[in-house]
């Protein structure tokens, strides 16, 4: 992997999500990552700090979507900068049908993602 942000880097991001690859996810993460869920008990989502709990929240969003899919996808770089949009489709657990537009704000540092904030919007 490169030390440089890319429109490459982003993209292959996002395939091995679609995969649900959590070993090919976990490496595009810095040891001491930070990722903010979009959805939480807090105002700006769940946290997990480290790749261990990283890999556990994520492990979470696909075991309650276990269809989870990410397309429609742009992503845009600048400096150490990334930023992806998508819209993400599955069903959850219960059989409600998602449908949301989404983006993830990255920071990276050396090529590897330092954090990953995530935000949906949600249809009412």
């Amino acid at each position: 992997m490169s030390d440089t942000v890319s429109y490459e880097l982003l993209k292959g991001f996002l395939e091995a999500f679609n995969r649900h690859d959590l070993d090919s996810i976990m490496d595009y993460f810095a040891e001491d990552c930070v990722f903010y869920m979009p959805r939480g008990a807090r105002p700006r989502g769940d946290r997990y700090v480290g790749k261990e709990e990283v890999r556990a929240g994520l492990a979470k969003r696909f075991e309650g979507i276990p269809d989870v899919h990410y397309g429609d996808d742009q992503h845009w770089v600048c400096d150490n900068f990334g930023i992806s949009e998508w819209t993400l489709t599955g069903t959850s657990l219960s059989g409600q049908h998602l449908e949301v537009r989404g983006v993830d704000l990255l920071e990276f540092d050396h090529g590897k993602i330092t954090r990953k904030d995530s935000f949906w919007k949600i249809i009412e």
